[in-house]
């Protein structure tokens, strides 16, 4: 077979010389690897080497610096306060508060602080589900229909097979933020999970849609499977038996913390303490509450495969499916970078020197910031819990951290890529956000022409009404018509309002664009509410 180099002789000649003159020089320098239990395991050691002293003194070498990088995140990203937790080596190393609890009454954070984790509560849940495989009552691969009476979704195949291990990796179909819009209108979790029959759904099994109520409906089977509440089961098989005191899935126990970190909005560029978030509805993909005292214990049951205390929890293969890619997440944008994976409940991926991670975040726009990552091949973990609007503080503080560990030194300015990476989550929402009202705008109808009720199999009733001095018309949705909201004239039959809540950032504008039939308004369709085409609501009375 001809080769497919056809250097010339001269130069091959010239190619044998240069070599035997580079091999009287010196070796060149190699970077040690250490072998894992298969080559799949390999990875880069550590500067300081392999054995477990070397590892134990690179931790520690990072552990030193953590308050640095604590205050980093104070002074450089403005959040009010933060907790870090790390385990190393079955135990907690490392629990400490920084900054405050409220910007307004300047109350210290300690490593007892109970914080908000939004979606760092899906690996928790994660958890829960595989001590429930563990118990025998259910598998990652059982359909969610077997569990919950009269569970329904758009397409009648996948509603007999979506099992709890779909649900838990978001490939069931159901578009990200799915229910998360019912939520905002304060409907509660059956409502929520009784309409998901409504949703439009993509491929089964073939698409990643990060989904809050996705999450929800595979704890709720595992919770059935098990004969009580999901609450009760949380409680029930992990927090209790790991001495998880301060956990809870329950919105009420965490009020009723006196250490609690309250949450921070940002507004005109500053973290204010505004508002309260009850995320009860999605308690298995948002609701716990806990610090990092107990997410240490947590980290530890997780990296030690489901041992506790010297005797096995968990059962490792439901723990192991959890903690492995069950789906692809994220496409890198290059052939050099890598694929982006999820376990259930878990995101899963690798460190710059092939260490396999797991992790998650966690973001409450109405202020709160939270993550955590472990290196299974080091033993290690650290929880970052902030009281502050995702600005990629958490993640931040978790990669410098690791970054020392593995590296010897930051990578990147992590602080500065974070709060890029999420300023989306900042961004206003709405198809008018940033717009201002046309000069050459159309004057609306009478308020009398749009005042009535108007209804939707999905989003219920909307109520437009007009003020008793008929200055103003309102419009009023949820189950007590508790989301109210001003409908400002922007363009003929066109308004706009301001929507609210948790998906909702500073700066939210959208469209209510009224439509008529022969002259009389007969619907009305709220930009904001309709990303999955759901968000018109039929007049049923003048």
């Amino acid at each position: 077979m001809r080769s497919r180099y056809r250097f010339p002789l001269v130069f091959l000649s010239s190619l044998t010389i240069v070599g035997l003159v580079a091999g009287c020089a010196s070796a060149p320098a190699t970077v040690e690897v250490v072998a894992g239990g298969s080559p799949d395991a390999d990875a880069v050691a550590l500067p300081e080497g392999a054995s477990d002293e070397e590892v134990d003194a690179a931790v520690a070498s990072a552990l030193a610096q953590l308050p640095d990088l604590a205050q980093e995140a104070l002074d450089t990203a403005g959040i009010p306060g933060l907790a870090i937790g790390v385990v190393h080596g079955g135990e907690t190393v490392y629990a400490e508060g920084f900054g405050v609890k409220n910007i307004e009454t300047d109350a210290p954070i300690d490593a007892q602080t109970v914080f908000q984790l939004a979606s760092l509560s899906k690996p928790i849940s994660a958890t829960v589900v595989a001590k429930a495989i563990t118990a025998g009552a259910i598998t990652w691969q059982t359909p969610v229909q077997s569990e919950l009476d009269g569970f329904e979704l758009s397409d009648p195949y996948v509603t007999e097979n979506a099992t709890v291990g779909d649900f838990f990796s978001h490939r069931s179909g159901l578009a990200t933020g799915a229910g998360d819009d019912l939520e905002d209108l304060g409907f509660d979790r059956q409502y929520i999970l009784d309409h998901m029959y409504l949703q439009p759904l993509t491929a089964f099994r073939a698409e990643y849609h990060y989904s809050n109520y996705g999450i929800t409906i595979g704890a709720e089977a595992a919770a059935s499977a098990m004969g009580m509440t999901w609450e009760d089961t949380a409680q029930t098989y992990l927090y209790e038996p790991l001495g998880m005191d301060s956990t809870s899935s329950r919105y009420e126990d965490f009020l009723a913390e006196a250490d609690r970190a309250d949450l921070h909005a940002m507004v005109d560029g500053e973290f204010t303490p505004l508002y309260e978030r009850n995320p009860e509805e999605q308690s298995p993909a948002g609701g716990v509450s806990s610090n990092v005292e107990d997410l240490g214990t947590w980290m530890n049951l997780v990296l030690s495969e489901g041992e506790f205390q010297g005797d096995t929890y968990i059962d490792s293969s439901a723990l192991l499916a959890a903690t492995t890619g069950q789906m692809v997440s994220g496409h890198p944008g290059t052939a050099a970078g890598r694929t982006g994976m999820y376990g259930f409940g878990f995101q899963v991926g690798s460190q710059p020197g092939g260490r396999a991670s797991i992790s998650h975040s966690g973001a409450f726009v109405l202020g709160a910031g939270t993550s955590f990552r472990m290196i299974p091949s080091l033993d290690l973990g650290i929880v970052v819990l902030t009281n502050g609007a995702p600005v990629g503080a958490a993640e931040a503080v978790t990669s410098s951290f690791l970054d020392l560990v593995q590296f010897g030194y930051e990578t990147r300015d992590w602080f500065a890529d974070y709060a890029g990476a999420l300023g989306v989550y900042l961004a206003p929402a709405g198809d008018l956000a940033g717009e201002t009202r046309p000069t050459d705008a159309a004057a609306p109808g009478d308020y009398a022409e749009y005042v009535g009720t108007y209804e939707s199999d999905y989003y219920g009733t909307l109520s437009v009404t007009a003020t008793d001095d008929g200055s103003t018309l309102m419009g009023a949705l949820g189950p007590d018509g508790q989301y109210e909201f001003v409908l400002s004239p922007w363009d003929g039959d066109e308004y706009s309002f301001i929507p609210t809540g948790e998906n909702a950032p500073e700066g939210s504008l959208s469209s209510a664009e009224f439509t008529r039939s022969e002259g009389q308004v007969n619907a009305v369709t709220l930009d904001f509410f309709n990303s999955q085409g759901l968000g018109t609501w039929e007049r049923v009375t003048p």
